[in-house]
């Protein structure tokens, strides 16, 4: 697992700040979110632990995950713990376990609630595909030659 670098002495890692993020609710979200980051740290060793989009209405920010990209966020709900693929819609899900989000041309995501059990195996494959499909994404903005201007 890899987690960006602190800016400051005084700031915490990323993975610090995940889990802060995870002990916050003091329920059952936070076992469940803790699971999650377990098996997506699993599914994918070069995975790179981010937060992001602090805000005052989310002072804590937003547990990232991403390799070449964003594979998926989470975000604690009052209700369920969602993940949420940003080319979620590019993703083979064949044990069908996006849930919501299906009607956008780009996003899906998976709530999970209280008593649903992880099917680690299956996320840890949408995991490796979104970082497969970040990976092309990559890979097609690196070949693009710049356009040659004239002289």
């Amino acid at each position: 697992m890899k987690t960006t670098a602190k800016t400051t002495t005084n700031e915490k890692s990323a993975s610090e700040q995940i889990d802060a993020i995870i002990n916050a609710p003091g329920d059952w979200r936070g076992d469940k979110l803790a699971e999650l980051r377990a098996v997506i740290l699993k599914a994918d060793p070069a995975v790179i632990e981010e937060v992001k989009w602090k805000k005052p209405s989310r002072p804590m920010g937003v547990p990232v995950w991403s390799r070449d990209g964003i594979l998926c966020v989470a975000d604690t709900l009052k209700n369920a713990v969602r993940l949420t693929f940003p080319h979620g819609a590019q993703i083979v899900d064949p044990k069908q376990l996006f849930n919501t989000r299906l009607d956008s041309k780009t996003v899906r995501a998976i709530d999970f609630h209280e008593n649903d059990a992880i099917k680690a195996t299956a996320l840890k494959a949408i995991i490796k595909e979104a970082a497969k499909i970040n990976a092309q994404k990559a890979g097609e903005r690196n070949t693009k030659t710049p356009a040659r201007r004239k002289s």
